[in-house]
């Protein structure tokens, strides 16, 4: 008779991150903490581009200037993804990164900062508060109870659906599908046609990753992301093609570079400014949007972010085989926790609510198992702080592929759902549906719950729905009618 003994820890940083325990080497966890900070950079660029360049309600921009600082916020917004990163490795023990969250940020700019009389400070404020209501139910034990009270098919559906959500984003911002000026929602490339340099970089590192991963390649990604950035550079430097727009934002030229136009940086090393921590109003804005007004504005971003980061955590742990037989993750409970401390730091350093980020999968997908891939991917963003010239270089192209591969490998968990169950598969379908056709994870996980609810009531099974699903389920009917609610009251 033949007894099988667990591996044993190699070393004390072996012990500490379990990363034997998890079936994971040192190699494979620094690889995998290094895509992920890749699929990631561009937040440090974007967050900027979106609530830098807007003026809030009293016509200053965020720093409390006349001009755009965008490498202040460029730096904050490094710094706390970076610190965030870390806390959630060292705390949770799961492979999971933080930053600034693409669609709040865009809603704090446009829909709270840009209102009459309100300021940045005001908005920020906003955030934190948000941040610390969160805090507070993961506390009391009740995101964590909301989360348990989820069919797991329904997470399923979700992981799916960020999948497609992340791929769809992918796409669009390599310039592969676009929105054309006239007819139908998307189409391929400008005018139904691929041109340009830029997709032609796109379309071979793409299939150059899938020939990786075909190949069964360790660290795929992060070397298409590499060889990429280099082909990227070398074509640049060859046909000077230059940005898609203007210095007005105007585009200029559909076939150019999208967000970065890669170059080899004049600057290397350049010192971060950390202006914009601490710039912020707890209760500002109940005096410049008024107590109704600004308890709506907290809910809005409190569901947002309350239901992204359970998306995301499932989706992240099924594509590295973490998740209990519940499709729980480890340590649910201290990743809410982290994650919650992230959406009021986030807004106490001023660069919008910190969440955790789908792209995390990316590098789970090229083999992270343990905390020790987000302490690299956070070490790096605080390296990122002082080296963002270097960040500047990858572009869009290059690193979007890497998204589209996750997109592929979280859309495999569709077996794992009874398509011929309408009490679940509709449910399911609407939340995978409808992630990428609104650009919303919120939205998709909401139409799925209320689905959900609805169904189980025509088919008269009121029992088998948990009473949190009850309660989630009116609350998002709150959430996509808060502008009838708003006009109820009174509120622009």
């Amino acid at each position: 008779m033949s007894t099988t003994t667990a591996p044993q820890p190699t070393s004390g940083l072996d012990r500490f991150f379990h990363i034997t325990e998890r079936g994971s080497t040192l190699t494979r966890e620094i690889r995998g903490g290094v895509v992920t900070f890749f699929t990631m950079a561009y937040i440090v660029v974007l967050n900027p581009l979106i609530i830098g360049t807007v003026k809030d309600g009293t016509g200053h921009y965020l720093g409390g200037g006349t001009t755009p600082n965008l490498a202040v916020v460029a730096a904050c917004t490094a710094l706390v993804a970076g610190v965030m990163t870390i806390l959630m490795g060292v705390v949770a023990n799961y492979p999971l990164a933080l930053a600034t969250g693409l669609g709040l940020n865009a809603f704090v700019a446009f829909s709270i900062a840009a209102q009459p009389k309100v300021t940045w400070a005001d908005a920020m404020g906003l955030v934190v508060l948000e941040g610390l209501i969160i805090l507070v139910l993961v506390l009391t034990g009740f995101r964590k109870a909301v989360f348990y009270a989820i069919p797991a098919p329904l997470k399923t559906a979700i992981t799916i659906g960020i999948g497609m959500f992340v791929t769809i984003i992918a796409l669009v911002d390599a310039g592969f599908v676009r929105k054309p000026a006239a007819g139908v929602p998307l189409e391929l490339g400008v005018g139904g046609n691929l041109a340009g340099w830029p997709i032609l970089v796109f379309c071979t590192v793409l299939i150059a990753m899938v020939v990786l991963q075909v190949r069964k390649v360790k660290g795929a990604i992060l070397y298409g992301i590499i060889g990429g950035t280099v082909l990227a550079i070398i074509v640049e430097a060859i046909a000077d093609i230059g940005s898609q727009t203007d210095a007005t934002g105007k585009v200029v030229n559909p076939n150019a570079w999208g967000l970065n136009v890669p170059a080899l940086p004049e600057q290397v090393v350049a010192t971060p400014h950390f202006d914009l921590l601490g710039e912020f109003s707890l209760l500002g804005s109940f005096s410049s949007l008024g107590a109704v007004a600004t308890i709506l504005t907290i809910f809005t971003l409190l569901l947002a972010d309350f239901f992204d980061t359970m998306g995301t955590m499932v989706a992240v742990g099924a594509e590295g085989d973490l998740l209990d037989e519940d499709g729980n993750p480890p340590n649910s409970q201290k990743i809410l926790i982290v994650d919650s401390v992230a959406a009021a730091a986030g807004g106490a350093g001023s660069v919008s609510s910190n969440t955790s980020y789908v792209e995390s999968a990316a590098g789970v997908g090229d083999g992270a198992r343990t905390d020790l891939a987000s302490v690299v991917t956070g070490v790096l963003f605080l390296l990122a702080t002082f080296l963002a010239p270097l960040v500047d270089v990858v572009p869009y192209e290059a690193a979007t592929p890497a998204l589209v591969i996750v997109g592929f490998l979280m859309m495999q968990q569709a077996k794992d759902i009874a398509w011929d169950d309408i009490e679940i598969a509709l449910p399911a379908f609407l939340t995978i549906v409808l992630m990428p056709f609104t650009y919303s994870i919120t939205a998709g996980i909401g139409a799925g719950f209320i689905a959900y609810v609805v169904i189980k009531v025509a088919r008269g099974k009121l029992s088998a729905i948990h009473p949190l699903m009850w309660l989630i389920a009116v609350m998002f009917v709150v959430y996509f009618a808060i502008d009838p609610i708003k006009q109820i009251f009174g509120v622009s």
